[in-house]
């Protein structure tokens, strides 16, 4: 278990589940409760715990960023293509970063920012 684990409030985690379980390859680890509507979905996306909590209406509902993501991925371009199917939207990218990683920007269905992230390979500052 993580030490932070970040959490999303969101009003409808049906959507968020499915963009992040379809883009990310995220399993339900956690669920409350455990039968019916969901209060919270834990998430796994690799060694990375993340939470949905449904909220009726969330703080910052369409005023802005309630969370950033950065999201390390196989493929930034793959991904990036897949993005705007599931819901998403592409903010910027993809670019090669002079710190050795190929990011791109985008938003999931509620509008919170992800950066995704890819090392280049035998990147040399």
């Amino acid at each position: 278990m993580s030490t932070i684990q970040p959490v999303i409030l969101t009003a409808d985690h049906e959507v968020l589940f499915g963009f992040y379980t379809q883009l990310f390859g995220a399993e339900e680890i956690f669920r409350v409760p455990a039968e019916g509507p969901a209060f919270y979905v834990g998430l796994r996306i690799g060694d990375t715990d993340l939470g949905l909590v449904v909220k009726e209406n969330p703080p910052g509902t369409g005023t802005g960023p309630r969370i950033l993501l950065t999201i390390g991925v196989d493929d930034v371009d793959q991904t990036l293509g897949r993005v705007e199917a599931l819901g998403g939207s592409v903010r910027g990218g993809p670019n090669d970063m002079p710190w050795g990683q190929r990011v791109a920007h985008i938003q999931d269905p509620d509008g919170n920012p992800v950066n995704l992230t890819q090392p280049i390979p035998d990147h040399r500052p």
